[in-house]
């Protein structure tokens, strides 16, 4: 393909007609006649050499090509390359910017991390900066980051993808929480006591009952009452208030609950928990990037002091 040939108008078009695959809903979004769009349409036929989309069955909407699914993820990170190459200036000043940051991690890191760095934002930058928190997804993260969609992944290093440029913020053990006044007392559980007890455990990928601190105690020959199963940590607190429930959670997440429980050494080692900051390396000299993971990683410093 000879890329002189190539309006860039007619990539953009591209990348709305493959989100869209609609002719009617694509030229709306792009503020095109359904004629002009189609016309469009036809010199991208001719310059991939392939038809892109075909009627769908039935009569409505329209149906990728293989190429035209080979297409749209490639095409959309380009695109959006291109768009900070054309918009951002190369400085960054907090005070004046009006950048979004998306920020994927677990309610864990939001907890630990997340909460702080809302507060300073809050309190130090203008009112232009935006944060938006969103869940990790580990089947799709790989290609958020390449499209730029995900700023920043704060995670542990197993959800890293390869490729991505990545530092340690913090590492941090594991310790039972129980409620304040459980009628266990106030002392570290031994191994019997510990198993003797009803646990909440969190399962990341939703209704297990088995998770790491099963398999540690399989290693000495023995087994916990789970009793209830959450997708999330911060669901954990307000049942171990409510219940004579414990429950497994890091270090710095049951300091955020000092108030409402209290927390032990566990009877038996575990690992011990990372968390990680990762992003695309095409951010890595981006001047608004470079204060994100700056201002992250300070924030996490404190958090571990």
């Amino acid at each position: 393909m000879d890329i002189t040939r190539i309006d860039l108008n007619l990539l953009a078009s591209l990348d709305v007609l493959l989100d869209e695959a609609n002719v009617t809903r694509a030229a709306r979004r792009l503020k095109l006649s359904q004629p002009a769009l189609s016309a469009q349409l036809a010199r991208l036929r001719e310059l991939f050499g392939d038809p892109l989309l075909l009627p769908a069955e039935g009569g409505r909407g329209m149906t990728l090509t293989a190429r035209a699914v080979g297409l749209r993820d490639p095409l959309r990170g380009a695109l959006r390359d291109l768009d900070r190459v054309v918009t951002h200036a190369p400085d960054f000043d907090p005070a004046q910017s009006s950048r979004a940051f998306q920020i994927a991690m677990s309610d864990n890191g939001v907890a630990i991390l997340g909460v702080d760095l809302v507060a300073w934002v809050a309190a130090h930058v203008g009112p232009g900066i935006r944060v938006a928190f969103r869940p990790v997804d580990p089947a799709r993260i790989g290609t958020l980051m390449v499209n730029g969609d995900v700023d920043l992944l704060i995670s542990i290093k197993s959800l890293i993808p390869p490729a991505m440029k990545a530092r340690v913020l913090l590492e941090d053990r594991y310790l039972m929480a129980q409620r304040k006044g459980h009628p266990r007392g106030a002392t570290p559980p031994d191994l019997d006591t510990y198993c003797a007890l009803r646990h909440v455990l969190v399962s990341l990928d939703g209704g297990g009952f088995h998770g790491f601190m099963d398999d540690y105690l399989q290693k000495v020959g023995r087994r916990r009452q789970v009793a209830v199963s959450v997708p999330q940590y911060h669901l954990m607190p307000d049942i171990l208030e409510a219940t004579d429930y414990v429950g497994v959670m890091p270090s710095r997440l049951v300091q955020r609950f000092a108030g409402r429980l209290d927390a032990f050494e566990l009877p038996v080692p575990t690992h011990d928990i990372s968390l990680y900051a990762s992003w695309h390396p095409r951010m890595q000299t981006d001047a608004g990037h470079r204060w994100l993971r700056e201002r992250v990683a300070a924030l996490a410093g404190k958090s571990s002091a």
